[in-house]
Formats: C-alpha cells, structure tokens, sequence
C-alpha cells in the first residue's frame, strides 16, 4: 500500500481471522514503529507481545472482557518509561558522534537537563511518556497496516491489575492496549465512520472553538460511535 491508502483506509477492527501473524511480520512492524518521534529522542517505549491462550484470557479480564483482546493473534500492552534519563547517555553519545552536538560538555548539559525531567512529580512523568508512547503506538498501527495486519487501540483496562498480572516494573506507564491480527473477512472493508471536517479542526492564527451546538445533530450521532 502506499502512504494514502495507509492512512485512509486504516481502521479499528474488532473481528479478525484465525490466521497468525507471524513473528517476523511482527518485527518488521516494530522496527517500523521505533522510527517514530519522541522527547529528546530517549524513545521510551517498551512492547509486551501477549500471544499465549491463557495469557491472552488473563489479558482480556483486565480489559474488562473485551474479546477481540483473545480473539487476536496477539494483543500488545504498550508502556511507557516513566525515567526520562534511562535511556539518555546512548542517545546523546549517538548524537556526539554524529556531529549534532559539538562536545562532551553539552552532551552533560544534556544529560543535567534529562535528569532534572527525571526528577519531576509522578504525573508530569507520566504525561511525558504518554505524549512520546503515543506516537510509537500510532506508528506501529500504521505500519502494521502497510503489512495488511489490523489493529485496535484500546485503553479500557484497569492498569493496576495489568500491572500485577504481567508483573509490570514500577517504573513503567501502561499507555494502551493494541490487539493484532489479520482481519476477519469484510472487517476491513466497512462504510468509514464519520471524521469532523478540516475547516473545522483547523485554526490559522487564533483559536475558534465549535460548540456542541453547532455541529450537525447526525454528525454528532455518528462521532459517538465506537472508536475507529
């Protein structure tokens, strides 16, 4: 597919096929989603791949019941480092020997500032993560697309029972769920659900916002259904 159809025709699917996606499909895909954008390029992201039958049930009774969690090939419990400066000394001696910075003292500058972020509350650290994760989970579901796998982003699961299921180190933010899979026949293939319009969404220079009365009451109704 090219990047058009990518786009375009992606979609959240819930019924997918009995066919497996294989582990090097899978791993195609993740280096895919490991180019994606992050804070200081300390990509802090991490992927559990649950794939076993009774990890996958024990997965779906945290996300409250959702079946397509085992009905997928695989379902991915995307996290997030909640240590800004876990990753930073490789990064930045990356970015030293390729020239993006001059010299050893601004990669300790660099290093200084990354720990001083590590030193923030609790739930700044998680919107830092959050915002950097995000990213890579969209990347990946793209990318997954391009290889003709679906996928469904989820984030209705109880996190703390995740964590202790799957024994999550503390460190780590669960920022979604994403169930993988080939998709079952025509799942792919439905009506697009309705997507607000770019003049709406779109501000040049000072901020308009639409009020709920203002959108088209049918619009409205379809903008309620589930997550596509």
């Amino acid at each position: 597919m090219d990047y058009n159809e990518v786009v375009t025709t992606r979609r959240s699917v819930h019924e997918y096929s009995d066919e497996d996606v294989s582990t090097e499909t899978l791993e195609a895909v993740f280096r895919k989603a490991t180019y994606a954008p992050s804070s200081f390029n300390l990509q802090p992201w991490e992927f559990l791949v649950v794939r076993d039958d009774d990890r996958l049930a024990t997965l779906a009774e945290v996300a409250n019941g959702q079946e397509h969690v085992e009905e997928a090939s695989a379902t991915v419990v995307v996290l997030g480092n909640l240590d800004p400066s876990a990753h930073a000394d490789p990064v930045f001696d990356d970015w030293l020997r390729k020239g993006y910075i001059p010299d050893e003292d601004v990669k300790e500058q660099l290093l200084d500032t990354v720990e001083g972020m590590a030193d923030q509350s609790a739930a700044e650290r998680r919107v830092w993560t959050n915002r950097s994760t995000a990213l890579a989970a969209q990347q990946f579901m793209t990318a997954a697309w391009s290889e003709g796998v679906a996928t469904c982003p989820m984030e209705g699961f109880d996190a703390d029972a995740l964590v202790e299921a799957f024994d999550i180190d503390d460190g780590y933010e669960p920022v979604m769920l994403v169930t993988v899979g080939y998709p079952a026949e025509d799942a792919a293939e439905a009506e697009r659900k309705y997507r607000r319009p770019v003049d709406e969404v779109v501000h040049y220079g000072t901020f308009e916002p639409v009020t709920g009365a203002e959108v088209d009451e049918t619009a409205g109704e379809s903008a309620t259904a589930a997550d596509d």
